[in-house]
Order: C-alpha cells, then structure tokens, then sequence
C-alpha cells in the first residue's frame, strides 16, 4: 500500500496565510493557558505510576494536572520555547512560593509585587531563555490592563472580548448571572433569553469567520479549512454551536476554561486543579519533579531519547502538518511508534470529527495506514467527548499503538 498523502497545492492565499501563521507563532507566546480537558484526558490515560508521558507542552496546566496522577515522568515538549518558559515560571512558583502568592500569579492573573518576587525567588530556577523572556514580560502580571490572561496572542482575542462584551452592559451582566447560574435548568434559561439574542449577529459572524483572528487563537488555514467543509455554517456557525452546548449542556459552576477567558482570571471554587491549595502542596512535596521541559519538535525528541513512551497527548498539530507539511507528519509517526511502549495509549484532538489523514498516511516497514496499525476506542471517546468543557474540537481519538 503506497501513502496518499502529499502536500496540498497552495495557493496564493495560503502561502500568504501560512506565512502570517508561522511568524505570529514563532514570535509570541500563544496559550495563556490550556484548552483542552484534563479531566477528559485522565480518564482515557488512566495514568498509573509505571507510565512515563509525551505531552505537548502548551501552558502547561495539563501537565501539571497529569502529575497529580503521580505518573514516572512527564516530557513536555514544545517547538515554541515561550510555552516552555510559561511552564517553567509554574513549576518555580510551585517550588518556591506560598499558594497565597502563586494563586494570585496564576489564578487571579494580577500580583503587585510580581516583579519582586521574580527577581527574588523564581528568576535562578529558570533557563536562560525564561530568565531572558520573562525578564521583558514580568509586567503582564502586573498589568493595568488586570490579568496575565489578557497577554499572549490569546489573551489579545480575550481582551478585545471582555472589552465587546462591557461596552453592552445587558450582556455583560447576563453573562455574569450566567457564571454564577445555580443550575443547568437557570443557565439554559439566562442563555436563551437574555445571552444568545444580544451575542450573535452579523458583526459577531464575521469577526470569528477572520483568518487573523484564528491566527491569534492558534488556528492556521488549513485547520480552519476542515471544520469549514464539515459545518454547512462555516467557522461561526462551528464557534456558535460549540458555546451553545457549553452553555446549554454543561455546567459551568466548574468550567474554568470559559470562566478565564471572559473574565480573565479564576475563581478558588473554579479553576484548573494545579491551584487548588492541597493539589498545590502535593505538586511541591516532589510531584512536580516528574516533569522535564524540552524546547524541540516532537520528532527531535523521540529521536533523540532511549526512553519507551506509554502516553502521548499530542493536541491538535497534526491536523495542519497533513495539510503542509506530510513528509514531518510521517517522519513524526515513525518517530513515535518507535519508542511507543507495546500498547501505548495515544490521545489526538481534531477539527475533522474523523480525520482523514489517519486513512491516508501509511507507517511502518508494511507501509500500511495509521487507520490499520493503531487499535481505536472509538466507543470510549465517543462516551468521554459529550463532557469535554471546551467543546472546541470535533473530533476526539483515543488509540493504542501496537501489542
């Protein structure tokens, strides 16, 4: 069986869009913070203290939550160094700070002595790279702006929200009573009534439907192609029915992905579980030790380490590697299914509901596809993805590598 995959023709557009994408991610720190589900996660990993983790770095709050589970190790791994220097300040702060001060750094976004307790105690147990960044970008913590979680790529889309959404106070408010709705029965209703007929309309469409804007979030072109051929509404109408399922659907008492993003901090009763004042003393008793920081490709790092891998979490990247850059994505598998322990549990996120590139790129000395070497839970994401509290992806893989 010969692979077919190759690389999309591009056109003009995309070479430009491809262009735009690659110099905003190499130059700025895009996720503030995770936006993927641990607690989703942890249930198809089923981490155990023998397992040693792959995980792409991001912000790093997953890997932090996936130590709670006490596993061998944690390799972060991240091509963007400024993932890592974010992920670095964390695990300093863990090591050396009270929960009081680390909960304002990273909970409520805003410390007025940040920049002290920076030079004071986290600044010597960075990298050079993280001293040199954060260094230049201490002042997002104590920004007039009000949150760390206003900076970043990320945060810019999260500002110019919060600042949309203040300049209409009955949306504003509406969307305050809805955080704080007592049950999914009020929250539905608030949604409905008061929240859904001010939030959508033309302005609103056109805006989420911008390449710029997906750009900021972390979302190229070719990503943003998939979800467009599958919802007959396009990017908008796929933004506009994922926040109505999170808003009709699923509480959000606990759903700190949504809290942070429109009020730009946390709350102590919602929030991701690495700032929880018991969670928080485990991680510094010697949990956080498990994990080890890597500024390098996946493939760099798989070629490069002896170590058998039993869990992968690799997000979302691949969607776009299928599109522009197929040969990385094979070299990438190969890589993987190499220092894949037998039966290693791999965990993908999609914009595809079922991504074709599985069916058409083919691994392994019988060049066969990846859609026939990996063993597929699809019943157990198709039982798990219903209470994903981002509900940002369409498509939810949970596979096992080869016995």
């Amino acid at each position: 069986m010969q692979s077919t995959m190759a690389a999309t023709p591009a056109s003009l557009r995309d070479r430009l869009d491809r262009r735009i994408f690659n110099a905003i991610w190499s130059r700025n720190l895009v996720y503030n913070t995770c936006w993927e589900d641990p607690a989703v996660d942890n249930q198809a990993l089923a981490l155990g203290p023998d397992d040693t983790v792959l995980v792409i770095t991001s912000a790093g709050c997953n890997a932090l939550d996936y130590a709670l589970r006490a596993p061998r190790r944690i390799h972060c791994v991240d091509a963007n160094p400024r993932q890592n220097a974010l992920l670095e300040l964390k695990i300093a702060g863990i090591r050396r700070l009270a929960h009081e001060d680390f909960f304002a750094i990273f909970g409520e976004g805003y410390h007025p002595r940040f920049e002290c307790l920076y030079l004071e105690r986290l600044r010597a147990e960075l990298s050079p790279f993280a001293q040199d960044y954060w260094d230049r970008h201490a002042n997002w913590f104590t920004s007039r702006r009000g949150s760390f979680y206003f900076h970043g790529l990320s945060g810019i889309v999260a500002r110019v929200a919060r600042g949309w959404f203040r300049a209409r106070p009955k949306l504003h408010a509406a969307t305050i009573d809805l955080l704080s709705a007592s049950d999914l029965e009020e929250q539905r209703r608030i949604y409905d009534e008061r929240v859904s007929p001010l939030l959508w309309g033309r302005g609103v469409n056109w805006l989420i439907s911008r390449q710029f804007v997906m750009n900021l979030l972390g979302v190229p072109h070719p990503q943003r192609r998939l979800v467009e051929a599958q919802h007959h509404n396009g990017v908008a109408g796929f933004i506009r029915d994922s926040i109505q399922y999170v808003c009709r659907q699923l509480p959000l008492t606990n759903n700190y992905f949504w809290r942070v993003y429109l009020t730009g901090r946390y709350s102590p009763d919602c929030c991701p579980e690495y700032l929880k004042p018991a969670n928080f003393e485990r991680l510094k008793s010697g949990l956080v030790d498990s994990i080890h920081v890597h500024t390098r490709t996946v493939t760099e790092f798989l070629k490069d380490t002896d170590e058998r891998i039993s869990r992968f979490v690799l997000l979302d990247h691949m969607d776009w590697m299928s599109s522009y850059y197929p040969d990385a994505l094979r070299e990438e598998w190969e890589a993987i299914l190499d220092r894949a322990s037998p039966s290693a549990r791999i965990l993908l996120r999609s914009a595809q509901t079922r991504p074709e590139w599985l069916d058409a790129l083919a691994v392994g000395p019988g060049n066969r596809s990846l859609r026939e070497t990996l063993h597929f839970h699809n019943d157990l994401a198709d039982a798990l993805q219903p209470a994903d509290r981002v509900h940002t992806y369409a498509g939810f893989v949970i596979a096992d590598a080869p016995a």
